[in-house]
């Protein structure tokens, strides 16, 4: 089964492992698998420039 890739630097959508439009690689384009006890979430939030303070708002 073939998965929509993305090119992070002319923001299209293909199926291919290079963009036909620019040449650079893609990357899957799916979400992370959801989980109450997120263990990454820290690291997310830091690199958003929030602290645990202001999530429990």
């Amino acid at each position: 089964m073939k998965r929509i890739k993305y090119c992070i630097s002319c923001k299209e959508y293909t199926l291919k492992d290079k963009c036909p439009k620019c040449g650079n690689n893609t990357i899957l384009n799916v979400p992370p698998k959801f989980s109450i006890e997120d263990k990454y979430a820290k690291y997310r939030r830091q690199e958003n420039n929030l602290s645990d303070k202001d999530v429990d708002k």
